[in-house]
């Protein structure tokens, strides 16, 4: 590590235009002396503070010029090994909005892929301020910077800003950084109230932690005279009346009489919306004598206001269907509309085609479908385009060739959304299918995005494919176009959603947003704060690209949600080698993360695994019935029962690769409700309570299990059983007599022998009633479990341990302590669960203390 060049950046930047945002800026008068304009935003001026390394002559203070033609104008680090950073310290603290990164004038391996960015007035001490990446490409790219405080309250101003790299694009090149830019306000005008109030913040929060530390360890007389002459409150008063309640009272049952009280009042809302949903797959056993049969490659829309769901086509092993089949959601049964419906004018046998449903109209539009390579002739080739009409149960061709009218080609593996308020269809991606050629090598093409009014019937092409003949000329808007990705309309932010794909041997990861109304595209930064267990094959915590991820979309919720199955390796052929999954996925729009719901590795897949319940598509998993891993299957969304459907699919089993399925599923997601988050608190709360009685008086506390405990114990739960039990076991585990009348100070060996006696015929008593209370086969074996009953049910060795000889009491005040951290303790938990700006700070100043 090394100490800097003093070098500052350039104040003024012609080459790269301003961002600079005008502010009440006044005009200047003639001939007066030319003063600046206030700005929001402007260029700001740094130096190099630090550095971890550098290659020779690719020094650090080479991100201050922007040279995108020389290769030898940037900072790179002299190896990838972490941790690499460059810090820049700013000419004075600044409230920093934007980074600017430059780039060399071609790709180059060195550019970070992945980087952090930290920021803080202290060296030292600093916050995070974005984690995103750079594109491997010669385009200058800008960074918004988090510029408030955690809480959204206040701005941030920083004086040191590091960026840590962590990822180059050559995975075993060095790091580099060609130039930096940075924008924001460092005007003492400016900045001068900000720091005031940023510091009164950060006084503040010093003083809740000291309160915090002095209430904990019993200091009260400090916590007073801190509280009186700061005017600092260290919760709100609701919050401090459970304290007394529980910590200083010990009235467990006004403090569970006060929790409920929260509970009702939605206190605990905010955390329940914040914990993942809860899944249940359910199998649909349709009353139906006819239901649809086997397929793959088929199309299901939902019409949620009727409560219907429509299944048209699909491959069944053999060959395409054109059966239109309609599923009543209320009364559980199939219906066939139309067994062929090209006998009715309707469209021919297919798969991999796409259908909507129009709530507006009542209408299903379809478009696309696949065509085996013997077939595909300049005749045959032709995207015809369909409408059913649901109301009158009429098929009628739109098109016989979209291609003609301004709409895409014959496409498949594509996609398709409907805007109802504009009446408008979006249809992106997919390969498009030409005629067969003598010649094997040719590059696949793809399709851009359209869109269709349906009141004027007209067709617009939006973007082009990037290799599109067109995709070179300025005016003409592109797109890297794809297969097998997924794509959802927000009918509120109007925007459209596209996640994943595969371009040729490429799997594209990135979640895309396509504004309708602005045609602004951007790529969304991927956040991987929430960690996962990286032994899974997902450990990057987001779904693996591949060919069987659906998905849909609550736009109520602001949820996207995505089923991934079977993953890709190399290639379709190569999906037997696969070890088979599920995984569902919910990204959250208004928080930008993904979290994974559940994740369920499969065995190796034949007839007999994903047929354990005699319903072929079945698999056993922990007692529990879900879908077998497959491809080729579709899901919808009810959002008005917030509810999945899935049908059928190719399991993917190599020896059978003609065998499709007709199962069909129900997936259910839950948040945790206010009824679970009581019945938890009330279990700790009496948890509490039981272990102070069980020192006390263990024939009551018996009876305390087994009324009150028992009571919030879910005895279908192996996991709370279990821990019930072990609750038991502190009954036959010797404790000091924590009352004055038991023994006196200096306890005699004639009292300790008499006590002994009494003790082990109270334990025979309770053996004999909490086997019969708890069912386990001896009482000796829940004594056998007690040390590892204690370190489960979160009481510590120290505190529970008996001293070596049972004789030998403790002073009083090391049990009058020792149970005052207890309540403290599960005070701190069910602070926890209620809103942030209520309760104490999370941190503890003991946090902040290395010896």
């Amino acid at each position: 590590m090394s100490s800097s060049t003093s070098t500052t950046s350039s104040p003024t930047d012609s080459s790269n235009g301003s961002l600079a945002i005008s502010y009440g800026a006044l005009p200047l008068v003639p001939g007066a002396n030319s003063q600046k304009p206030f700005t929001l935003s402007e260029r700001l001026s740094f130096e190099i503070h630090r550095y971890s390394s550098y290659s020779p002559n690719y020094l650090p203070e080479n991100v201050l010029v922007d040279c995108p033609n020389d290769q030898t104008s940037r900072w790179s680090a002299y190896t990838n090994s972490p941790p690499q950073f460059l810090t820049l310290k700013l000419k004075r603290p600044a409230i920093v909005k934007k980074i600017k990164f430059g780039k060399f004038e071609k790709s180059h391996v060195c550019n970070i892929k992945k980087f952090r960015v930290f920021g803080g007035l202290e060296d030292e001490h600093m916050v995070l301020l974005l984690e995103a990446g750079l594109k491997n490409d010669n385009i200058p790219e800008v960074f918004n910077l988090r510029c408030l405080t955690e809480d959204g309250s206040e701005n941030l101003p920083i004086l040191y800003l590091k960026i840590v790299p962590l990822l180059s694009w050559g995975p075993s090149f060095n790091f580099s950084i060609w130039y930096i830019e940075l924008h924001g306000q460092d005007d003492p005008m400016y900045t001068c109230a900000r720091m005031k109030n940023y510091n009164m913040l950060r006084e503040t929060e010093i003083i809740k932690l000291c309160l915090k530390h002095f209430r904990q360890q019993g200091y009260m007389e400090a916590f007073g005279a801190l509280q009186e002459q700061t005017n600092v409150r260290l919760e709100h008063p609701l919050i401090s009346e459970l304290h007394k309640y529980l910590v200083v009272q010990g009235n467990f049952e006004r403090t569970e009489e006060f929790v409920a009280d929260c509970i009702e009042d939605g206190l605990m809302d905010e955390y329940l919306h914040k914990q993942d949903y809860k899944h249940a797959w359910h199998m649909k056993y349709t009353e139906s004598d006819t239901k649809p049969g086997n397929r793959g490659g088929h199309q299901l829309v939902v019409d949620a206001k009727k409560r219907l769901i429509y299944l048209y086509g699909g491959w069944d092993g053999y060959q395409d269907l054109s059966d239109l089949w309609v599923f009543k959601i209320d009364l559980d049964e199939w219906t066939l509309l139309c067994e062929r419906s090209e006998l009715i004018r309707g469209p021919s046998p297919r798969s991999c085609h796409k259908m909507i449903f129009d709530p507006i109209s009542e209408n299903i539009f379809m478009l696309g479908r696949y065509l085996d390579n013997s077939i595909r002739t300049s005749d045959y080739i032709k995207s015809d385009f369909y409408l059913y009409d649901t109301r009158s149960h009429n098929w009628m061709q739109i098109c016989d060739d979209t291609s003609q009218v301004g709409g895409p080609h014959l496409v498949y593996d594509h996609q398709m959304c409907i805007d109802s308020d504009k009446r408008t269809i979006y249809i992106f991606g997919g390969k498009i299918l030409t005629p067969r050629s003598a010649t094997s090598s040719v590059e696949p093409e793809y399709s851009g995005l359209f869109s269709y009014h349906i009141a004027t019937s007209t067709w617009t092409q939006i973007l082009v494919d990037c290799h599109h003949a067109s995709a070179a000329q300025a005016e003409i808007m592109s797109i890297k176009s794809r297969i097998t990705h997924c794509m959802v309309f927000h009918n509120k932010q109007r925007k459209l959603y596209i996640y994943g794909g595969q371009r040729g041997k490429e799997d594209l990861d990135e979640l895309l947003t396509y504004d309708v109304d602005t045609q602004a595209i951007s790529v969304l930064n991927k956040e991987h704060s929430h960690h996962g267990n990286t032994s899974t094959s997902e450990a990057k915590f987001e779904p693996s690209s591949g060919y069987t991820l659906r998905a849909t979309i609550d736009c109520d919720r602001d949820e996207i949600y995505i089923f991934s199955s079977l993953n890709k390796v190399k290639d379709r052929r190569d999906v037997h080698h696969v070890e088979p999954s599920n995984s569902f996925w919910v990204y959250s729009l208004r928080t930008h993360k993904w979290s994974r719901i559940y994740y369920c590795r499969h065995s190796t897949q034949d007839i007999n695994s994903i047929n354990r319940a005699n319903f072929l598509g079945t698999s056993k998993i922990d007692g529990c019935l879900e879908p077998c891993p497959r491809y080729a299957h579709q899901m919808v969304y009810d959002e008005v029962a917030k509810t999945h459907y899935l049908f059928g699919g190719n399991p993917g089993i190599f020896q059978y690769q003609q065998l499709r399925l007709d199962d069909f599923w129900l997936l259910t997601l839950e948040k945790p409700k206010r009824e679970e988050i009581l019945k938890h608190c009330r279990y700790l709360i009496r948890k509490l309570r039981y272990e102070e009685m069980v020192r006390i008086d263990p024939l009551k506390a018996m009876q305390y299990l087994r009324h009150h405990i028992s009571e919030v114990i879910d005895h279908g739960d192996a996991e709370q059983l279990n821990n019930f039990h072990k609750l038991a076991s502190l009954l036959f585990k010797p404790h000091e007599i924590s009352h004055d009348s038991t023994l006196s100070s200096k306890t005699t060996p004639e009292k300790c022998a008499e006590t002994e006696c009494i003790e082990e015929s109270s334990n025979e008593i309770l053996k004999a009633e909490i086997t019969e209370v708890i069912g386990l086969a001896t009482a000796e074996n829940m004594s056998i479990e007690s040390n590892e009953s204690l370190a489960t049910s979160g009481i510590s060795e120290t505190a529970s341990s008996p001293s070596n000889s049972s004789c030998t009491k403790r002073p009083r005040t090391d049990s009058s302590c020792e149970k005052q951290n207890r309540r403290a303790f599960l005070f701190n938990k069910l602070v926890q669960l209620m809103p942030a700006n209520m309760v104490q700070p999370e941190r503890n100043l003991s946090d902040f203390v290395v010896i």
